[in-house]
């Protein structure tokens, strides 16, 4: 018997043995094959590419007529060369030794057109013919500083640490990316509005494909060509989508939405701002010359050549980009015989990242991705895509300066925008005008589902030429308290809502949560031993309709009066309890004795 076992045993060890040998090479051969995939859909791509995209008279594709800005006269004497030489052939003589070999010896503050060394590679926006395009050239390497066609630098505001790195000697310039396996994890395009100038103006529509597009510019020439977008695949993990799945909101269906705990597969897009300036200024509505001086002036000089190269059209700003976030099969994005859900969502760090409960940011788009999903379980498509407009694009600095202010006003929804404008100049500054090319970009030429409540996202889609059937609104119940302020004076503002705007009355008797450092106790005393109190709970100093109801409740008040003697003597905490919600919430707030009109109202 003994023996018997041990055959047993070994023989399980075996095929445990096996199996897990098996396993291991399933796994290798698994990512061989997505690495497969991956180059041929780079081929394919660079194929149809090449080929050029299908006529489509849905996309009309007229020229774009803007002037370049007249170039200023120059000192031909003040002018060098991108090779380090003079206009006559001479080198010039370092005026201080280079710290090292990635600096030239020569500091070249700018270019001309037609300066020695200038020949910057031919770039016709809007060509369907990637090759006829050319691709975009903006590094100042010693290899490609003569051909570049764009001004910037790639990484968007990252560029600023490449520099970092480059002075400090983490990383040298003349390194060469190694771009092996780096292939889209998934097939998009092309699609007619890749050929359209009018249509896409604030990315590269090849930019995804650049390193392939563009490998003999790079092997034969030397130029730095790198991608403007990135394409992947991952798994995505979220407590509130636990939740939904547990009450029944999401199912599971081992493809979308993987498992019990909510995790979704998802394809992931990065995209790099790239802008091509006569149609940024024509969707912006002011002349090309105009927008590059302000873009000069405003970024504290930065950029001379906008000034100086009228001749070079692309721009990449050291701003933030975009993340497009794709539920389902990315070929329905662009498919028109299915529906798609739509969440175009602005950053938000502290709520999207950190759960601050004064927006509606998180909530909104936890909302969105969840109907997302839905829609994507359903046969359609569900895109989410964040932007990096980081405090409406005024930063979070300002944006904590005017939560201070708000806080330590009276922050009211009445006074919402206007405590952004005092600080600010102005109350938004996201600019949803270039917003849709990403739209254009994925194929998408209309959407079923928008859920947005933006007029401003809403009208730049729609003036595009892109139809929007439904606009959803976030749930009521998703809203925090705090952020009744904000959403409120939104709808009231122009923002889609599908039940009653409120009246200006009303808006004006919309109030955040105070502070725990703030005394509110003047602002509240009417409401004590005065007999108000039963009118406070049908209307109100801090209220909007059913859900904003804040009040002290009777008890508290015959608490409050018979502690007179407990009050005049050190602060004491009242509660405010907020009614007609299903749980009852309190709120503690500080009342200070001395001064206290609750002791005076108690003597």
């Amino acid at each position: 018997m003994s023996g018997s076992s041990d055959d047993s045993n070994a023989l399980l060890q075996e095929i445990l043995g096996t199996l897990k040998s098996l396993k291991q090479d399933h796994s290798q051969l698994s990512s061989a094959v997505d690495a497969i995939n991956g180059r041929v859909n780079v081929l394919a791509g660079v194929k149809q590419s090449h080929e050029g995209i299908a006529h489509d008279a849905s996309y009309p594709s007229p020229k774009v007529g803007a002037s370049s800005p007249r170039v200023p006269p120059r000192s031909r004497d003040s002018v060098s060369s991108l090779d380090g030489k003079d206009p006559n052939g001479q080198a010039h003589t370092a005026s201080s030794p280079a710290r090292s070999s990635a600096l030239t010896s020569k500091i070249i503050l700018t270019s001309y057109p037609g300066q020695a060394g200038v020949d910057p590679l031919p770039m016709e926006w809007g060509a369907k013919d990637p090759e006829k395009r050319g691709p975009v050239v903006v590094s100042r390497a010693p290899s490609t500083i003569k051909r570049r066609n764009a001004i910037g630098a790639h990484g968007g505001s990252y560029s600023i640490y490449y520099a970092l790195g480059v002075a400090s000697h983490q990383v040298t310039t003349d390194h060469k990316p190694d771009f092996t396996n780096t292939e889209p994890a998934a097939k998009l395009g092309p699609f007619a509005a890749w050929g359209d100038p009018k249509k896409i103006v604030a990315m590269d529509p090849f930019g995804h494909l650049a390193p392939w597009l563009y490998k003999d510019h790079m092997q034969n020439e030397g130029l730095e060509i790198r991608p403007s977008i990135a394409v992947t695949k991952a798994h995505m993990r979220l407590p509130e989508l636990e939740d939904s799945v547990r009450k029944g909101r999401l199912v599971p269906d081992g493809k979308i939405c993987l498992n019990d705990s909510g995790e979704l597969a998802v394809t992931k897009i990065a995209v790099e701002p790239v802008w091509y300036l006569p149609g940024v200024a024509e969707r912006f509505g002011v002349d090309e010359g105009t927008l590059r001086r302000s873009l000069f002036e405003y970024t504290g000089g930065s950029y001379p050549e906008l000034i100086t190269r009228g001749d070079v059209k692309l721009f990449l700003p050291p701003i933030g980009g975009l993340t497009v976030y794709c539920f389902g099969d990315p070929a329905k994005m662009s498919d028109p015989n299915v529906r798609l859900a739509l969440r175009v969502h602005d950053e938000c760090n502290g709520s999207d990242v950190f759960g601050s409960d004064i927006c509606t940011c998180r909530p909104y788009l936890i909302f969105g991705i969840e109907e997302a999903v839905k829609e994507a379980q359903n046969g359609g498509s569900g895109v989410v895509i964040y932007f990096r407009k980081e405090g409406r694009a005024l930063g979070e600095v300002t944006k904590y300066l005017v939560y201070n202010a708000r806080k330590r006003g009276s922050d009211k929804a009445s006074e919402y925008f206007k405590r952004t404008e005092n600080i600010a100049g102005v109350k938004d500054m996201r600019f949803q005008a270039l917003m849709p090319d990403i739209l254009h970009w994925l194929g998408i030429t209309k959407i079923d589902r928008m859920l947005s409540m933006s007029d401003m996202k809403h009208d730049a889609i729609v003036e595009q030429g892109i139809p929007i059937h439904e606009r959803v609104p976030i749930p009521d119940e998703m809203i925090p308290e705090d952020s009744r302020v904000e959403i409120d004076a939104k709808i009231f503002a122009g923002y889609f809502s599908s039940g009653r705007v409120i009246t200006a009355e009303e808006l004006d008797q919309v109030h955040g949560r105070a502070w725990e450092d703030v005394d509110v106790s003047t602002d509240m005393h009417v409401f004590v031993g005065t007999g108000a109190e039963a009118n406070f709970l049908k209307s109100t100093k801090c209220n909007r309709a059913k859900r904003l109801r804040y009040s002290y409740t009777y008890q508290t008040f015959k608490n409050l009066l018979s502690m007179s003697r407990f009050l005049s003597i050190r602060p004491f905490k009242f509660n405010l309890v907020r009614l007609l919600s299903p749980s009852v919430k309190e709120r503690t707030l500080p009342v200070h004795s001395a001064h206290s009109p609750f002791a005076r109202l108690a003597s």
